[in-house]
């Protein structure tokens, strides 16, 4: 797989507490620190009063995808069934 335009790699920023930083505040900062050097994993999406277990299916994500009252967590914690 090739490397990803600055814009390609934005569009993964969508939704992550983080993306404030990609020029979407007043505060003149215009790139997320994460934004060049981030690598794009597979993680369960698990909302913290969710009780296990963890059935969900892995999305991709960026290793520092941050949103809130969630957590990203290794695929291979989440359930039985993606365990390698």
């Amino acid at each position: 797989m090739g490397q990803m335009t600055l814009s390609g790699r934005l569009g993964h920023c969508s939704g992550c507490e983080d993306n404030f930083y990609n020029g979407h505040n007043a505060l003149g900062i215009k790139e997320c620190w994460h934004l060049r050097t981030f690598k794009l994993v597979k993680r369960c999406k698990i909302h913290v009063d969710q009780c296990p277990p963890w059935t969900q299916e892995p999305i991709t994500v960026p290793d520092c995808y941050r949103q809130k009252r969630y957590v990203f967590w290794n695929p291979k914690n989440c359930g039985a069934r993606y365990r390698s």
